[in-house]
């Protein structure tokens, strides 16, 4: 099934959950041009290539939040398939992307490959699709190299796994830290301003000011 929602009128996006992981696979597209990118393909390609069929856009990009199996473990083969560059992550996760087979075969996924982006993503790159433009803020702490996807005008952001509706991103894996994740959510998300809403890398999205009056971790609760 895959989970129809809205950015702004200027976009729209549709999240298709992918593998076990049920991770969020997403697609937005720019409604002017119906140009669209996919944001983290981690598995299930045919179901992912059904639901670009469905929208009925024009995929040109592949981006991605950062390198973990179960958000890059699709990224090769739709880049194939769709004949497009993958953007992203922060070169801080090529160590990630070095290694898809190898972390794959620890959670049983098959017919996975390494591969290395098209472009790596900077603090302050932009990225965009259609008349749509998104600013790249760095993000380290639940990866070293996650990066988030903002779009100020829409008031609206691609967090990846930096921040969950009432949760923060695992930091317990290699390379990451979880001081310095808190400090990411602190000194890049926060300030983007209560109204921004946000898709994240697994289950219901939020906003920025849900989670700065009531996420535990960054309440001190946690």
């Amino acid at each position: 099934m895959t989970q129809q929602t809205e950015t702004k009128a200027k976009a729209g996006a549709i999240i298709v959950p992918v593998t076990l992981f049920e991770q969020n696979c997403t697609i937005i597209w720019c409604e002017a041009t119906k140009k669209a990118v996919v944001i983290d393909p981690g598995g299930d390609v045919a179901k992912i290539e059904a639901a670009i069929k469905q929208t009925g856009v024009d995929v040109e990009k592949i981006w991605l939040t950062h390198g973990h199996i179960d958000h890059v473990g699709g990224a090769a083969e739709l880049r194939d398939a769709l004949n497009v560059p993958i953007e992203g992550p922060h070169i801080d996760d090529k160590f990630l992307l070095d290694n898809v087979v190898a972390s794959g075969a620890r959670f049983g996924m098959t017919g996975v490959r390494d591969f290395a982006p098209d472009r790596w993503l900077n603090e302050g790159d932009r990225v965009s699709i259609g008349e749509l433009s998104f600013d790249i803020l760095h993000c380290p702490g639940h990866s070293p190299g996650s990066v988030v996807f903002y779009n100020k005008e829409m008031r609206f952001a691609h967090v990846g796994d930096v921040l969950f509706n009432g949760s923060v991103g695992r930091s317990d894996i290699p390379g990451g830290n979880h001081k310095t994740l808190i400090k990411s959510i602190k000194d890049k998300l926060l300030p983007l301003g209560d109204d921004v809403g946000f898709i994240c890398g697994h289950g219901p999205g939020s906003s920025i000011g849900q989670e700065r009056m009531t996420n535990p971790f960054l309440t001190g609760e946690m």
